[in-house]
């Protein structure tokens, strides 16, 4: 049953030229074309570049979504074509021009004025074109992209998406859905950079990737003010005069801003001043935030909209989500199998969200008897059994580590978040410890957690507990956080704000808005608050919103209503804090240099 078309407020008047914003904060330049609007788009099972297109499509939304003007399902043996042209102004043009992608799903091939520049597959990752050589300066250029997407059908990187969508997996998504734009950089120019912030030390540690040998300046500022710069090359090491800052928290989220300059180029960035890793603080092990044990109180988010689908109508609708979620009383969203568009975390890191974030799930066919019976029954599975998690091929492995590892890098710098999640529930997992020792080779300044929800292999930082049905019980765990990272469900629909699908989906359905609210106050006062103080750490709510069938959302699909209380929920998370477990932080066992964990004997 197809859905019914829901607007949020900020898509009922999209405009032509939508997500005009920036679109990465933490590597800003002046030089900035924005190619978002209306392309021209084709459909067809032939995969030679056409010479007529059927229609207009807004990008950067799918043609799936009501908001591309398309409201069309791309079919894995489909390809779709998108066409522009455009003018470069003379006085943009310096060396180098950069096309950049914020993703594409999921296969692309990049042509300038019929010349093909660049194949890339990945749907969740940003990446960047060079198309000097293929652009002509002084007239029009015509820019093509081909996309497929084999969704479900192959072992690709999907998420949620599947081609017969319904419960909680959601209706598949295609090609550009985050913004396309035009750079031009010098010859010689800052390719990318790396910042860790050094708590302990009192500095930031800036490694910078060019294509020159030179020395680069960076400097660190606090508002308009210079507090400190140093040079240098490869790694950079700016101290904090005295050893003084203010430290990044969800209820100060301070950033200071960065700059870096090299004799030809100058890119803008920030960095906030945080500390995530867990030890023991007195009975149990907790996570830790700048030093102290810190509660996280979180709600998952699928980031999904009823017109935009994976794409937000607009940055104000990111910020409404956020910002929501904050007012509620939440300190944490898990941002579930899904990487969002760099404008997104930037919002958490200026606001003040801590972020768990997923891999987005992948691999062949995983089953039901792996994913969902096993677990239920407690039975435990070696994830090394690579065919029953839907990972037998070699190549389908590879690609998760690949993906994987650049998602790392390009989040790395984003102040906000706080723990890693790989694998969620079995779906394409496999190797989850040896995948948690890779993730702290790559990031020693982050929490990890290996397996959310079940196949625990006992590995990172944290034992993941999903819980919808019963009670919870808490395992004894002596060298992990214990979290709740999913719980909750709770269901009702808004008639005026559903889609109507065919099913409504929830692990717990009310009648009525007073129902719904007095159910989750009893889940929170029985399931979650008596467990602080037996070592609960986190605990992940499901969830920010519906999404087409799944009805369990604390705001309605379109964002228009805020279904739960919103008094009610702040009082409730104002409740889980470890304020009333003052002993922690005396009683710990920690020492200096061991908040990174050790994983090898786990392998």
């Amino acid at each position: 049953m197809p859905l019914r078309d829901l607007y949020t407020k900020w898509g009922k008047d999209i405009g032509d030229k939508p997500l005009q914003e920036y679109p990465r904060p933490q590597f800003v330049r002046k030089s900035y074309i924005n190619l978002n609007g209306w392309w021209e788009y084709s459909i067809s099972v032939n995969d030679t570049i056409p010479d007529e297109y059927q229609g207009k499509i807004l990008v950067p939304f799918s043609p799936e979504s009501v908001l591309s003007g398309v409201g069309r399902q791309l079919r894995p043996k489909e390809f779709l074509f998108y066409r522009r042209s455009f003018n470069l102004p003379k006085t943009f043009v310096k060396d180098r021009v950069l096309l950049n992608f914020g993703a594409v799903d999921s296969i692309c091939d990049i042509y300038i004025n019929s010349v093909h520049l660049c194949h890339h597959e990945g749907g969740y990752n940003a990446f960047s074109v060079d198309i000097t050589d293929a652009i002509k300066r002084e007239s029009e250029n015509e820019l093509t992209v081909r996309v497929r997407d084999m969704t479900d059908s192959g072992y690709g990187t999907r998420g949620k998406q599947r081609i017969k969508r319904g419960g909680i997996w959601y209706a598949a998504q295609s090609g550009i859905w985050q913004t396309v734009w035009l750079e031009s950089v010098p010859a010689q120019y800052i390719r990318s950079v790396k910042i860790t912030p050094d708590f302990d030390n009192a500095r930031v540690i800036v490694e910078p990737k060019c294509n020159f040998d030179e020395p680069v300046t960076v400097v660190v500022t606090d508002g308009e003010r210079e507090i400190a710069k140093n040079d240098g090359k490869n790694r950079i090491i700016v101290h904090f005069p005295n050893k003084k800052f203010t430290a990044w928290t969800p209820e100060d989220p301070h950033l200071y801003g960065l700059r870096l300059i090299s004799r030809r180029d100058i890119v803008d960035s920030y960095f906030g001043m945080r500390k995530f890793y867990c030890c023991q603080a007195g009975k149990y092990v907790r996570l830790m935030l700048n030093d102290k044990p810190y509660f996280h109180r979180g709600v998952l988010d699928q980031g999904y909209w009823s017109d935009g689908l994976y794409t937000a109508p607009s940055d104000e609708a990111l910020i409404y989500d956020i910002q929501t979620a904050k007012d509620l009383g939440f300190n944490t969203i898990r941002k579930h199998v899904k990487v969002e568009s760099a404008r997104w975390y930037y919002h958490c890191d200026r606001l003040g969200m801590l972020v768990w974030q997923d891999m987005p799930c992948g691999g062949a066919h995983f089953g039901k008897w792996t994913t969902a019976y096993a677990p239920y029954i407690g039975l435990k599975i070696k994830d090394s059994h690579y065919a029953l998690f839907g990972r037998g091929k070699q190549e389908s492995r590879d690609l998760f580590i690949r993906e994987y590892t650049e998602m790392i890098d390009r989040l790395y710098n984003n102040t906000s978040i706080a723990v890693w999640v790989p694998f969620n529930e079995g779906w394409g997992q496999f190797d989850a410890n040896k995948i948690a020792v890779l993730t702290k080779q790559m990031d020693t300044t982050r929490i990890v957690d290996h397996a959310s929800g079940w196949h625990d292999q006992g590995g990172g930082d944290v034992k993941s507990l999903h819980v919808y049905f019963g009670k919870v019980r808490l395992p004894n765990e002596k060298k992990r956080a214990l979290c709740l990272t999913e719980f909750g469900g709770y269901g009702y629909i808004d008639e005026a704000h559903s889609v109507h699908s065919e099913s409504a989906h929830s692990y717990r359905q009310f009648d009525n808005e007073t129902a719904y609210n007095a159910g989750i106050s009893e889940l929170y006062e029985k399931d979650v608050i008596p467990y602080i103080a037996r070592g609960l750490s986190a605990v992940i709510y499901t969830q920010l919103s519906d999404v087409e069938d799944e009805v369990n959302g604390l705001l309605t699909y379109d964002r228009q209503v805020v279904k739960v209380h919103a008094d009610m929920m702040k009082e409730i998370n104002s409740r889980l804090n470890l304020d009333k477990l003052a002993d922690l932080l005396e009683q710990s066992k920690y020492k200096e240099g061991d908040h990174v964990p050790r994983y090898e004997e786990t392998v």
